[in-house]
């Protein structure tokens, strides 16, 4: 009790209350405009992702991985499913039933995600998910999301469009000053600010959105907290989309193992099968909720490392505090309706500074490898691969088998995957040795 009444405590509370914001604000909304929901529907998202947000930290903190990280909605998720959305019209699939299919996949999903953590499968599988997975992991969930970032820095659409679109010159200059405020800030500015960058950053670019362009603000007519039932389309059973969804979050579980392998020095513990075991199946269940209620689903955020790293507290009762604040901004309408209307091009330039941090943790990775003229396939083949099927219009894979197309079609995916099956059929440490012996 002592402890709930130290000022320091909530001050720490609210700078985890602007990380965990500034990273979950802009997903809803982009699902929203992606899927071309109404302005109530995307207010209900937002709220909901607020609240299944902060319960979901607070219950991996109390009774899970018991630590301070953030257990928000997953950026490799997010990336798959803006990348479908955008892709299906394409392929003659509609957003409702691409909605409803994701629906029942990330039920699935999470599913098998309690069914990891319930027969403590979680310790065996992060062995598959060494160094060279993790390495391409994280620089393809950076190629993926920056290049999410970087189409709404530009103004253009997350949703698929039927008209010919052109970047917005206005809005692309507003973005990159914020932008580099942030990455000024972030550089030059003490510690005492710095922490504070990515709030600065929203509060400047929103105001001065705000100032030069027309605001385009949501208008809901909701009197009260609410939610709704598969909101972006009832089940559908599109098999290639729900076996896409589902190799996603086997995929997905890679942040676990980041964020949970990446904390082991800061706690000076390492991360046991008890803590992996209750990890899995509370994000197992969280995610049950997210295919219910069609949120994107929740996974350990790796880039709470660089954050822990920066405040250097590793208490875990700021970080409740912070999240039980995050739950009462979900749970207050009003405060649902006001976020919603940030702007998609403010939110997009602050977090592609924010996400560019993954390149250091993917190089990291690397650095723990020995790379020569044989190893260095097991990490140039799935990196380069799924670059460059990222960079490829949908409409190549057209002649794919509809079943396969989703995920063939996902440079992210094939990447980890190829990854993953490198490491399994090669040996790299006889490679290796014989290189340097010769």
């Amino acid at each position: 009790m002592k402890d709930l009444l130290k000022t320091t405590n909530w001050l720490l509370g609210v700078q985890w209350l602007f990380f965990i914001f500034t990273n979950i604000v802009v997903i809803p909304i982009t699902i929203g405009e992606a899927f071309q929901l109404s302005a109530e529907k995307t207010v209900m998202l937002l709220q909901l992702s607020f609240v299944l947000t902060g319960l979901a930290c607070i219950i991996q903190a109390v009774f899970g991985h018991q630590r301070a990280i953030v257990e928000g909605q997953s950026g490799l998720w997010w990336g798959v499913i803006l990348s479908l959305a955008y892709m299906a019209p394409a392929q003659g699939i509609s957003l409702v039933e691409l909605g409803g299919s994701l629906s029942v996949g990330i039920i699935i999903t999470g599913m098998l995600s309690v069914l990891i953590g319930v027969t403590g499968m979680g310790a065996m599988i992060s062995k598959w998910f060494n160094a060279n997975v993790m390495g391409v992991f994280m620089f393809l969930l950076a190629v993926q999301l920056v290049s999410n970032f970087l189409k709404g820095m530009l103004g253009i659409p997350f949703s698929h469009q039927t008209e010919p679109v052109q970047i917005d010159v206005p809005v692309t200059l507003l973005s990159i000053f914020i932008a580099l405020l942030v990455i000024f800030i972030n550089i030059r500015a003490s510690f005492h600010v710095r922490k504070y960058s990515l709030l600065i950053g929203i509060v400047v670019g929103w105001l001065l959105y705000a100032f030069f362009f027309k605001q385009d603000a949501f208008i809901g007519e909701m009197s009260s907290f609410s939610m709704e039932l598969f909101p972006l389309g009832p089940p559908a059973w599109n098999i290639g989309i729900i076996v896409t969804t589902v190799i996603a979050g086997l995929l997905n579980t890679a942040n676990t193992f980041g964020a949970l392998k990446g904390t082991d020095s800061m706690y000076k513990r390492e991360t046991t099968k008890a803590h992996y075991r209750s990890s899995f199946t509370i994000t197992g269940m969280t995610n049950v909720a997210s295919g219910l209620f069609g949120l994107v689903p929740t996974a350990p955020y790796v880039s709470s490392i660089g954050f822990l790293g920066q405040m250097g507290v590793t208490r875990r009762l700021p970080f409740i505090l912070g999240s039980f604040m995050f739950i009462v901004m979900g749970i207050i309408p009003a405060i649902g309706r006001f976020f919603s209307t940030l702007p998609l091009s403010v939110g997009s330039a602050v977090l592609f500074v924010a996400y560019l941090q993954l390149f250091l943790s993917s190089w990291n990775f690397f650095n723990e490898m020995t790379f020569n003229s044989y190893t260095v396939y097991r990490t140039a083949l799935p990196l380069f691969v799924g670059i460059i099927i990222m960079t490829m219009p949908a409409a190549y894979f057209s002649s794919i088998p509809p079943i396969i197309r989703p995920l063939v079609s996902n440079g992210m995916l094939v990447g980890i995957t190829l990854a993953l099956i490198m490491e399994s059929v090669f040996p790299w440490d006889r490679f290796t040795a014989s290189k340097k012996s010769a």
